[in-house]
């Protein structure tokens, strides 16, 4: 075999141990478990929604917003697929003890 062979060939394998390395730590963390982010209810989890552009269109589908694709971000999660919390700022001042 070749040197090229030889070089495809370990891409190949490595290519494989890392998608089995991937498939084993999805698996170990699911995407709704405790402690996490549940799925949003609108995309379910995909990040992407229908376009606005593939709802009235004659059959042409594609705008700047989803690049032609019929799909853009889901807006309740940005793209993510999962429940994003809500920014809190919480102003604590010390109290004032008499002397």
């Amino acid at each position: 075999m070749g040197p090229i062979v030889l070089s495809q060939l370990a891409t190949g394998l490595g290519l494989l141990a890392g998608a089995y390395l991937v498939k084993s730590v999805i698996d170990q963390k699911p995407m709704a478990g405790p402690g996490q982010f549940p799925r949003c209810p609108r995309c379910n989890g995909t990040g992407r929604v229908s376009c606005l552009c593939s709802r009235w269109s004659d059959g042409d589908v594609g705008c700047r917003t989803c690049s032609g694709s019929g799909r853009m971000a889901c807006s309740s999660c940005g793209g993510t697929g999962t429940g994003r919390p809500i920014p809190v700022q919480i102003n604590v001042r010390p109290t004032n003890r008499p002397s």
